[in-house]
């Protein structure tokens, strides 16, 4: 076997429901969507709408996550019936693997890498910023060197509670499924009923002339702000990584996914509506926009709790990334790319537990350590060249004769899948180009770890 054909073998769909039969069966619908909403709406529900209202779109921002629902709908359609075709852990790059072959599944795996475990460092700051806030308001506070990343000329060496949220998180995770993910329940429940108190409240004080001109921007301006918001919706494709845990993942895995997009569409234009009503959107280009507009209201009290609301938006983000990652790290060890450890099972709890401590360590010491100010943008490029292949990825799917979906399929095929790839490719040229040198780097280097390692090591050899 050549080289070529080497890296372009396709894995088997029976080898990998063998393998992931180890891992309970415990997931529903509604956790599901629970997961995917916990991933989706974090800070960014109480910034977004404001700062972006005031910069470029105006009270049309409510048509701009609209539009940007729009787009992302149809990567979603297609990641579902992937996952109802494929009800495997891994996600992408387990699906990858399938239609395109190891080298493209490795190349998607390591950019989910990238979005997962990124994400959640990033967040674990933005998390201890909040934190640290919310207790300074009772007299107490973090010591100055245990409060940010390394940086010894400012005086600080760790952030602490970057490291402790994580730890704390991932100890919840690696005691089941069923635990952790009935704590995420709990804390995305506090966090819509929190999103709907600003909007009770929020509403008694909107004023219809704040919508006026509802496009001072004019049409281009709602375009620029979907292109802008379209990354708040991220985050609904880690539902997919736990397709081999879900009881009846042909039906409940689309009703996870595209559940996830719906209701947090609602909840982001519902946010927008009031808060352009509240105050005028000239105002709104502030770091808090959310508590901004309730303190020119003089509802101080309300301001607080959204504080509350973007410790748990945060909170369950990271619960459901540092699952994922778990989970596409133990993918990708249950293949041989990395380490075979990696891809064991407690056969106690059923959780790919040395996988967890293994992104829990990578998670902890860039949170606690490491500045990512600079480096969140890569997250945005690591999902949309994953939505990118899984939606042109949906034509060879259809054409395997070996996989039958009786579940979700995309409609228009296959014009849907084409019009989702070109789509997300569109969204790829809005990034920088700061961003995707770094991201040719962390590209080079995934290369060099697959075929100086990846390729001695990989599983597919032994498939006949």
């Amino acid at each position: 076997m050549s080289l070529k054909q080497r890296i372009f073998k396709k894995e088997s769909l029976s080898r990998y429901l063998d393998k992931d039969n180890r891992l309970a069966k415990t997931l529903g619908a509604g956790d599901l969507i629970a997961l995917g909403i916990g991933a989706v709406i974090g800070t960014g529900i109480f910034i977004l709408p404001g700062t972006v209202a005031a910069l470029h779109s105006g009270p049309s921002i409510i048509l701009s996550f609209v539009v940007a629902a729009i787009i992302c709908s149809t990567a979603a359609m297609c990641y579902a019936e992937f996952s109802s075709a494929l009800p495997i852990a891994g996600s992408a790059y387990s699906f990858g693997n399938i239609v395109f072959g190891e080298i493209v599944g490795w190349f998607l795996g390591w950019a989910l890498i990238l979005e997962y475990m990124l994400a959640v460092a990033a967040v674990s700051t933005g998390w201890a910023a909040y934190f640290n806030s919310f207790i300074a308001g009772f007299g107490l506070h973090i010591p100055k060197a245990l409060s940010s990343n390394f940086d010894p000329a400012h005086g600080t060496y760790v952030n602490i509670v970057a490291i402790l949220i994580v730890l704390f998180i991932s100890f919840i995770l690696s005691k089941g499924v069923k635990t952790s993910i009935r704590i995420n329940n709990i804390i995305v429940v506090i966090k819509i009923v929190i999103i709907f108190l600003f909007l009770l409240v929020g509403m008694f004080y909107v004023k219809p002339a704040n919508w006026q001109p509802f496009f001072p921007f004019g049409y281009d301006g709602v375009l620029k702000g979907a292109s802008l918001v379209f990354f708040a919706y991220l985050g609904f494709d880690v539902v997919s990584s736990t397709a081999a845990e879900v009881k009846n993942p042909r039906k409940n895995m689309p009703i996870g996914i595209i559940g996830t997009l719906l209701i947090c569409t609602v909840l982001y234009i519902l946010v927008s509506v009031v808060l352009t009503g509240m105050t005028s959107y000239t105002k709104l280009n502030v770091a808090n926009p959310v508590s901004f507009a309730l303190e020119l209201v003089h509802l101080n009290w309300v301001a607080g709790i959204i504080s509350i609301g973007a410790l748990a938006g945060m909170f369950t983000m990271m619960v459901t990334m540092i699952y994922s990652s778990s989970r596409l790290i133990y993918s990708i060890g249950r293949d041989g790319l990395l380490p075979k450890f990696l891809g064991e099972v407690n056969p106690k709890h059923h959780t790919p537990n040395k996988s967890m401590l293994f992104v829990t360590i990578i998670i902890s010491f860039m949170g606690g350590f490491v500045s990512l100010t600079q480096l969140t943008n890569l997250v945005n490029i690591g999902t949309l060249i994953a939505f990118t292949f899984v939606s042109i990825g949906i034509i060879p799917l259809r054409k395997r004769k070996d996989i039958s979906n009786d579940g979700f399929k995309v409609p228009f095929y296959p014009v849907l899948p084409i019009v989702s790839t070109l789509l997300c490719i569109l969204m790829l040229t809005q990034l920088s180009k700061e961003t995707w040198i770094a991201s040719i780097i962390w590209f080079i280097i995934g290369m060099i770890i697959y075929f100086t390692y990846g390729v001695k090591h990989s599983q597919i050899t032994k498939i006949n």
